[in-house]
C-alpha cells in the first residue's frame, strides 16, 4: 500500500487555508522550457518558487576580467563559508559568515561582494546574526565577544553592549526605541534603551513563570506592525510569543518531527500579513504559520543537488524592496510579491533567494 509524506499532505491542507490568509489565484502555464522549482510542488497550485542562490561573486554574475587586474580593481571576497544570520538592506544582502569571522557584504546593484571585517575596537569575533536599523546602524551578535557591537551606516564602530560574562547573545532586533537580544547565558530575551543602552526588563519578565519559559533562545523577530516579538527557542522547540513589553501571549509548535512541530527551530521572520516563518535546522524546511499559529505551507527539503534544497538552514528573512534584482528568475506568467532569504550553513545553495507568488 503506498505510504502518505505527511509533508505533501499538509501542503496540500494547508495550501487552501494559505489562498484565504495571502489571497490565492490560478497560475498560468508555463510556457518557457527552463526547469522551475516550485512549493508546493505538482500537482498542487504553486505558492512559492525557488528564485535563485549564492555564495560568492562569481553567483552574482560578476567575473573579473584581465582589465581588473590591469587597473587594480579590488580583489573580491572568498565564497560563504559557514553562514548563518543575514541582514538585506539598501541594495545589500549582509551575512554573517562564522567560520570566517566576517560579515560578507552581496552588493546587488554592483553584483560583487566585500568583507565587513573591521579592526581594533569593534574587530569581529564570531559574528552570528545582524539586524540593520532603518538609518543604516547595524547592530551585530557576536557569540566570540559575547557582545552586541554597534556600527553607523558606514561601518564605523559606535558601542558595544553587554560586560565580560554577562550575556552570550545570539540574535538582536530593533524597533524605534528598543533593542532585543537574545541572552542563551540567562535564557531570556534582555531588553535595553536605544539611547543610553540601558537594561530596561528581561522577557520572560517573570523568571519562575512555566508558561513562556525560555530555554535557548536562538533567534528573534519583530512583526512588522511593531506589536508583537517572536522568539525561536531551540532548546525548547517551540516559538514563544510576546507583546513588546513582555507579555507572553502564545506558543507556536511544540516538539516533533511532523508538520506543524519543531525539532531544531532557528530563524525566524514575520510578513506584512502576519505570517510567520520559522526555520527548523533539523527537518531542513521552513514553516509558515498564520497569525494563530496553525500550519499553513511549508516549503525548501533537504540536500544539495537539486535547487531550493537546504543543508543545515538557519535564518530566514522577508524582503519587500528587492524584487527588482530577483524578478528576472520568476517563472513566466507569475510575479513576485516578495522575497524569502534562507541561509544554509553546508552546501554549495548558501543563501537562497525564494519567491512568494501571484498570477501576472
Amino acid at each position: 500500500m503506498k505510504t502518505t509524506n505527511p509533508w505533501r499532505l499538509v501542503s496540500i491542507i494547508g495550501f487552501s487555508v494559505l489562498l484565504v490568509v495571502a489571497g490565492g489565484c490560478t497560475t498560468t502555464k508555463k510556457t518557457s522550457p527552463k526547469p522551475y522549482t516550485f512549493f508546493p510542488p505538482s500537482p498542487d497550485e504553486p505558492r512559492i518558487q525557488y528564485l535563485t542562490s549564492f555564495a560568492g561573486d562569481a553567483d552574482l554574475g560578476r567575473h573579473r576580467s584581465f582589465a581588473d587586474y590591469i587597473i587594480g580593481e579590488d580583489k573580491p571576497a572568498n565564497p560563504l563559508v559557514k553562514p548563518y544570520g543575514l541582514a538585506v538592506a539598501d541594495g545589500k544582502v549582509y551575512v554573517c559568515d562564522t567560520v570566517a569571522g566576517v560579515i560578507e557584504v552581496f552588493d546587488l546593484k554592483k553584483s560583487r561582494a566585500a568583507y565587513f571585517s573591521p579592526q581594533g575596537e569593534g574587530k569581529l569575533r564570531l559574528p552570528i546574526n545582524i539586524s540593520i536599523d532603518a538609518d543604516g546602524t547595524r547592530y551585530v551578535a557576536d557569540t566570540g565577544r559575547n557582545q552586541i557591537l554597534i556600527y553607523d551606516v558606514d561601518g564605523t564602530f559606535l558601542e558595544a553592549i553587554g560586560k565580560k560574562d554577562e550575556m552570550k547573545p545570539s540574535d538582536v532586533a530593533i524597533t524605534a526605541d528598543r533593542i532585543y537580544v537574545a541572552d542563551l547565558l540567562n535564557h531570556s530575551v534582555r531588553v535595553y534603551s536605544k539611547v543610553g543602552h540601558q537594561l530596561l526588563f528581561t522577557i520572560p519578565t517573570d523568571a519562575k513563570a512555566t508558561v513562556g519559559k525560555l530555554f535557548s533562545p536562538t533567534n528573534l523577530a519583530v512583526d512588522q506592525s511593531g506589536n508583537r516579538l517572536l522568539v525561536s527557542d531551540t532548546g525548547g522547540n517551540v516559538v514563544q510569543v510576546y507583546d513588546l513589553l513582555g507579555k507572553y501571549l502564545r506558543s507556536i509548535g511544540h516538539a516533533g518531527v511532523a508538520p506543524g512541530l519543531f525539532a531544531r527551530p532557528k530563524g525566524v521572520a514575520v510578513d506584512r500579513q502576519g505570517l510567520t516563518y520559522v526555520v527548523d535546522a533539523a527537518t531542513q524546511v521552513v514553516q509558515i504559520f498564520d497569525t494563530e499559529g496553525r500550519l499553513l505551507l511549508f516549503f525548501g527539503e533537504a540536500g544539495a543537488s537539486v535547487q531550493g534544497q537546504v543543508i543545515l538552514p538557519a535564518s530566514v528573512k522577508v524582503d519587500y524592496d528587492h524584487i527588482g534584482y530577483f524578478q528576472k528568475y520568476v517563472a513566466p506568467g507569475h510575479q513576485c510579491e516578495y522575497l524569502i532569504f534562507v541561509t544554509s550553513q553546508f552546501g554549495g545553495q548558501k543563501v537562497s533567494v525564494y519567491g512568494f507568488l501571484k498570477q501576472k
